[in-house]
């Protein structure tokens, strides 16, 4: 049986990426699985691609309320319950000194990094209580852990998602409803020259000496291993573990 089977899962940052991959690795092993996100010709096509599994596109800005609010009622609606949220949308910060931040900036990555976890659980948590289960999974950083300069907000945004997934996995777990989070390191997806500047030649030197060289064992973090270790955390293999952060960076983070 899949490790999945009966299982309704939202998604969200699924348009691309590593949302897109733990998407499709869901839906492949046995869940209904919504694919949202922002934009949203990037959700349909992702969901087309899944093939024949059950797997619906929304649109939804996970900063917005009542965004979030109509991403999990439609969720329900269409399968009947929900058991997994996984928390993937995300922005990224290029290198910024602090005073050329601007507050809407710093406000963005604050409202899709850490902001858009809260309402997640808001408006899904209700019907995980119903059923005393649950799994919640969010896609943090090691930058959460390990602060480089120029990425301030970004650093204090998934810093916030870490222990915003601590206190959630201490106050559901009466509940049975587990709250953990993965880091990645550097990634390769399209997201990784955001960090940089706008030219082409310097963005692939930087990929390689920023990021590439700076982890241990050597190469970039791909998708799939991220959509595997989350998999993991959703599924009752991991049905003794919450309030647990995974490192998936390579050993960058040691």
């Amino acid at each position: 049986m899949a490790i999945l089977q009966g299982k309704t899962a939202i998604v969200t940052g699924a348009g691309s990426g590593m949302g897109k991959a733990i998407a499709h690795l869901f839906a492949q092993q046995g869940a209904n699985v919504t694919m949202a996100d922002i934009n949203d010709e990037a959700a349909k096509t992702a969901a087309h691609a899944a093939g024949d599994h059950h797997v619906q596109a929304v649109q939804a800005d996970v900063a917005d309320v009542s965004g979030v609010e109509d991403l999990v009622a439609q969720t329900v609606a269409a399968y009947g319950g929900l058991d997994i949220v996984v928390n993937c949308a995300g922005v990224p910060q290029s290198f910024t000194s602090v005073e050329e931040l601007t507050v809407e900036q710093w406000d963005v990555m604050m409202n899709v990094n850490a902001k858009s976890i809260f309402l997640t659980a808001k408006y899904a948590v209700p019907f995980m209580k119903r059923q005393k289960s649950g799994s919640i999974v969010n896609i943090a950083s090691i930058a959460g852990i390990r602060a480089r300069p120029g990425l301030h907000a970004y650093c204090a945004s998934k810093g916030a998602a870490i222990m915003l997934t601590k206190a959630l996995a201490l106050e559901l777990a009466s509940e049975q409803i587990r709250v953990n989070a993965i880091n990645p390191g550097p990634a390769n997806t399209p997201m990784i020259e955001k960090f940089l500047g706008e030219d082409e030649t310097e963005k692939e030197e930087g990929i390689k000496t920023i990021f590439q060289e700076s982890v241990p064992l050597g190469r970039l973090i791909e998708p799939e291993d991220i959509a595997q270790g989350a998999l993991y955390l959703a599924s009752d293999l991991s049905k003794n573990v919450t309030g647990e952060i995974l490192n998936i960076d390579g050993g960058r983070g040691i």
